[in-house]
Order: C-alpha cells, then sequence, then structure tokens
C-alpha cells in the first residue's frame, strides 16, 4: 500500500514539473516582444498611426450628461494596423476602437464616451491605446467643465 501511494505521488510530482517547464516554455517575456516588435520594424513594413488630434475639451457639461468624442486617425505606414486595447483612467470613460485591421491609407476610429454622473469641477481624463506600431502605445486626452453638480443645502436657522 505505501509503495503504490509513493508511486502515485512521485508521478504527480513529474506531471506537475513537466507542465509548469512547459507553461514556462510558452511565455513570452517583455524582452523577446519588443525583439519581436523590433524584427518587424527593420523588415521595412510598420503601422503608423497619424490622429487628427489626440485631445478634446468638452468644454462646460451639466453633471450627469454622457458626451462623446471619436478619435480619428489614419494608417500612414505600410502595413496593417491593429489596435489590441483601449484603457480609460478611470470607470466613468468606456471607449470602442476599430476592431479589424486598418490597412495602409485607410482610417480608423477610437470613440470615447464619458459620464459625468457624481463628477463636479474640471476633469482630466485618459485613454491608453495600444497597438502594432513602433511607438507602441498613444495616449488620448480629455477634459470637461462640469457644471451643476450635487450642492449643499443649507440647515434651516432656529
Amino acid at each position: 500500500m505505501i509503495k503504490k501511494l509513493f508511486t502515485v505521488a512521485a508521478v504527480a510530482s513529474l506531471a506537475l514539473t513537466a507542465c509548469n517547464k512547459e507553461n514556462a516554455a510558452l511565455r513570452i517575456d517583455d524582452t523577446a516582444a519588443r525583439q519581436a516588435e523590433m524584427a518587424h520594424a527593420n523588415s521595412g513594413k510598420l503601422a503608423e498611426a497619424k490622429f487628427e488630434s489626440l485631445e478634446h475639451d468638452f468644454g462646460d457639461i451639466k453633471s450627469g450628461e454622457k458626451v462623446e468624442h471619436v478619435y480619428k486617425f489614419t494608417n500612414t505606414g505600410t502595413a496593417d494596423l491593429v489596435i489590441s486595447s483601449a484603457k480609460p483612467s478611470c470607470g466613468c470613460t468606456v471607449p470602442s476602437y476599430t476592431q479589424t485591421p486598418v490597412k495602409p491609407g485607410e482610417s480608423g476610429e477610437i470613440k470615447a464616451v464619458f459620464d459625468s454622473t457624481g463628477k463636479s469641477g474640471s476633469q482630466n481624463k485618459t485613454i491608453t491605446v495600444t497597438m502594432n506600431t513602433v511607438k507602441g502605445t498613444e495616449t488620448l486626452t480629455f477634459k470637461a467643465n462640469i457644471t451643476g453638480g450635487a450642492t449643499a443645502i443649507a440647515a434651516p436657522a432656529h
């Protein structure tokens, strides 16, 4: 019985070790990813995003309003441009973006929807866009001045 238990434990240990080595072999570290990007860049085919503007000012908006802006870009490179993510600086902003590869010379967009509920005063927000360009990321910014938020109500004097 003890021999059987020992054999089962040894086989399980060997299996776990093999799985960990296999998973480690499949992982790509940042250095390897950067080297792959550079090899792609050195091949002469590069995607490049030329934005109409990286900034937007919504101006004065009322608290509770949802506003949106579309950041437009053109792929001025020689390879398809692919956006892999668009991450906002807070939960009050929801970005969406062109999901298909943008061919050289074609245009794409990133839409930002900002919900001002619960916000007041000057707001500055960002969206970090990750794409397959030499730069790798772009930071889109917008600002708004939110008016008409919750105001303090004075207690009646007695």
